[in-house]
């Protein structure tokens, strides 16, 4: 008989969102590229597509750049859902309304687990009118 094994830990899933919420989220709120950047390996890449429908592609730094444009968000409303995760690999959606500009957005971050840390290594994201 199969043994019934949990492989993934409830554990995980909390770090996973941890390094989201506590990094990229409170980042976001704070207008704080340093924080920011501790959520995304340091060869991350980042695609979507803006309000206007163009296409928006490559380094993260993009997205630090970004954010040192339009500074901080006090209104900004995340939410976080794990879609998939193994022991070295994430999936997560964040679901984000009223960033620095009032844009409103989906992204989906892929995650690897690097030396026992969690870093972003892409993300895509769309966005909304608001």
């Amino acid at each position: 008989m199969a043994k019934n094994i949990k492989t993934i830990p409830t554990s995980e899933y909390d770090e996973v969102a941890r390094v989201i919420q506590e990094y990229y989220c409170n980042g976001c709120h704070k207008g704080n590229t340093s924080l920011l950047a501790k959520a995304f390996h340091k060869d991350a890449t980042m695609y979507g597509f803006t309000m206007t429908g163009e296409l928006l592609g490559g380094p993260i730094s993009n997205l630090y750049d970004y954010i040192n444009q339009h500074g901080d968000a006090p209104n900004i409303k995340t939410r976080i859902d794990i879609i998939g995760i193994t022991p070295t690999t994430a999936v997560v959606t964040v679901g984000m309304e009223r960033d620095a500009a009032e844009q409103n957005y989906t992204d989906f971050h892929t995650m690897v687990k690097f030396d026992g840390e969690w870093k972003t290594i892409a993300k895509v994201f769309h966005t909304y009118e608001s």
